[in-house]
């Protein structure tokens, strides 16, 4: 698994964590997170996937969204559970 899924699932795990959790999960890491800060650039991996991302925008291969976009579509999302 590459470093920019783990970081994924570790992203969606914490979003998705109770307050427990998370104070558990601080616990686990607070040395490394006050003494080490991430440095995402010397990221190797990281910068590879964001490179790879950006040349599949511009060959088109995926397509981006404006701000505009997003947001009418998170209100498309709250008006259509508003409506359940």
């Amino acid at each position: 698994m590459t470093t920019a899924a783990i970081r994924e699932k570790l992203h969606n795990y914490i979003s998705a964590a109770d307050d427990k959790q998370i104070k558990a999960i601080y616990t686990i890491l607070e040395d490394k997170i006050v003494n080490e800060p991430y440095d995402w650039s010397k990221d190797k991996e990281f910068v590879a996937e964001l490179d790879e991302r950006v040349r599949r925008y511009e060959a088109g291969i995926d397509k981006g969204h404006t701000w505009e976009e997003l947001e009418a579509s998170i209100a498309e999302m709250k008006k259509k559970r508003a409506a359940k």
